[in-house]
Order: structure tokens, then sequence, then C-alpha cells
């Protein structure tokens, strides 16, 4: 396999195959799947390295354990333990501590990627997606059962506060100048906002009647918000000035994860049920194409790397 010294690529990760397939973003082709573990899901670039939450299906046994691994070269280079299936996944800027939810355990974990210490701390019910500011500040943890976002001090490594927000919160995501967060709640079929600072919901943006949001991402200018939609099998596209709804760019069937290039100009949505990664050209807001993948596409992250 030969790549430009410098592609970007994106990396999926297949729930149901428990592998990672690599897509080179240039021509959008896929360019190799490796096995990683039972069940990846959340999926976090930072550096050379890859983290990965992996876990177990309930009525499948394996000898896999329920952790992060971090791949180095399409290799698993360290394991780290943390709760019962973990799920969302996400790391600071710096690289040197990953979030991930254990949606089992009801608990986040911070993990220390050089030192190997984790640090539990007990959240909502059944928690699953995980944001961390800009400034570090913050990790936010969506919980799906109680409706709530977990706030957690990274600074202090503590609980700090509780809110309620929409039926059944799957992601979260920060502005860049982490003022608000927006938050996706799948059976509310709403995005909540929520001031970052006190930590409360300020508005509800409702979808289409069709639309379950899941993964979000921001364009390049915060202008657009972008949602993955679930079961509503498309896009959903939020103005955020205005918190208006826009439109769903139909895509596969069950998007789930989402991801947008760093020059804002395309977004992927992983399809869970149809087995592939829809290619949205973000200045037209419509599909460009659609990539196969493995079975069951459900995290992306993107990162620049070479062959």
């Amino acid at each position: 396999m030969i790549l430009a010294a410098a592609a970007l690529l994106l990396y999926v990760t297949n729930e149901r195959a428990g592998t990672i397939t690599i897509i080179d973003t240039s021509t959008d082709t896929v360019v190799n799947t490796f096995h990683v573990s039972t069940r990846p899901r959340g999926i976090v670039a930072s550096g050379k390295r890859l983290y990965v939450a992996v876990s177990h299906f309930r009525d499948k046994p394996t000898r896999d354990r329920d952790g992060v691994i971090a791949i180095e070269n399409d290799k698993i280079a360290k394991r780290y333990a943390c709760g019962i299936d973990p799920e969302g996944i996400a790391i600071t800027p710096d690289g040197a501590r990953v979030v991930v939810s254990n949606e089992d355990a009801g608990t986040a974990s911070i993990v220390d990627v050089k030192t190997e210490k984790i640090t539990p701390l007990v959240t909502g019910t059944e928690p699953e997606g995980v944001a961390v500011s800009h400034d570090v500040h913050w990790a936010y943890i969506t919980a799906e059962t109680s409706s709530t976002v977990t706030v957690i001090d990274l600074k202090n490594d503590r609980v700090a506060a509780n809110f309620f927000v929409s039926t059944r919160p799957r992601y979260a995501i920060f502005t860049r100048d982490d003022t608000r967060a927006y938050v996706s709640s799948e059976i509310g079929g709403a995005i909540d906002v929520v001031d970052a600072k006190k930590h409360r919901v300020i508005a509800k943006i409702k979808l289409g009647k069709a639309d379950h949001p899941v993964g979000m991402v921001l364009s390049r200018d915060e202008k657009r918000l972008y949602a993955a939609t679930g079961r509503g099998n498309g896009v959903a596209v939020v103005e955020t000035s205005t918190n208006r709804f826009v439109k769903t760019i139909p895509v596969g069937q069950r998007p789930w994860g989402i991801a947008i290039t760093p020059d804002g100009a395309k977004i992927y949505a992983a399809n869970s049920l149809s087995n592939d990664v829809s290619v949205i050209d973000v200045a037209s807001e419509r599909v460009l194409r659609t990539i196969k993948v493995g079975d069951g596409p459900w995290g992306l992250a993107l990162k620049t790397g070479t062959k």
C-alpha cells in the first residue's frame, strides 16, 4: 500500500466486525482494514496514536478485555483497563489524558496515557458521549437513561455538576471558545444548546420528525452544526446563529459517527446498518459518494499518516 507522504486518513471502527477500516480522504478509497478487538466503538487520534474504546457483546463470550487500546502503525501498542463496557471517548488537546465513558459501570475513566493512572468517577446512568473543552477545564459525559450530562472538572479530577437535557442524550460538542456546548438527544429528537460556563441548557433545537440525533460536528466557521440522525438515515443541518433546523441530508442506513476534515470541505458519516460511509460536500450539502467498509461502522477519526 503506497500513500502520499502526508495523507489525511479516516479511521472507521467496525463494531460488529471488530476491525478498523482506513480510508484515504484524497481519493475516498479504502486502503486497509485490520482486526483490533471485540466491539470497537469510540475512537480518537492524537499524534501517531489512535485510542479506541473496546468492549464486549453481552451474549457473546470473548477473551478480549474491556478497556482502551492505543494503536500505532495499525498494531496495538498498549492496553488500558477501564470500567465495564467503555463506549464514548475523547482526548485532551495535548494528548496527555483520555476520558472514556463506561456504559454498564455507570462511570467515566480519566486515563493518564503516560503513567497509566486511571481515575474513575461516577456519572449518570448508562454514560455514552464524551466531550472535552478546548481549554481542558471541563469534560461532559452524556448519560442516556438518566437524560443527564455529568460535568467533570479536569483540573481537579472531580464531578462538578449534573444537569438534565432532552431524552436519551448521545453526544456532546463544545464550540471553539468553550462558551457553548451542544448535546444531541436521540429519543427527544432535539439538540440542546448549553451555556458551557454555567452548565445549563439555554435553548432547544427541535429537528425533523424522523430525526434522532447522535454524533455531531461543527463547520469550520461554526455557523453550521451537523448531526447524524441515526434511524432518521440522514445528517441534520442546523444554523447556529439562530438555532434553526435547516434540513436533513439523506445518507445511508442509521448513521452514527461523524467527522469533518480540517479544511471544512467534507463530512463523513458512518452508516451502521448499510455498512458504509457517506461523503458529504459541505459547500453543496450533498452526498458525493458512498464507501463500503466493514460490518457495523460506528466511530470515525481523522489522522495524518503514511504507509
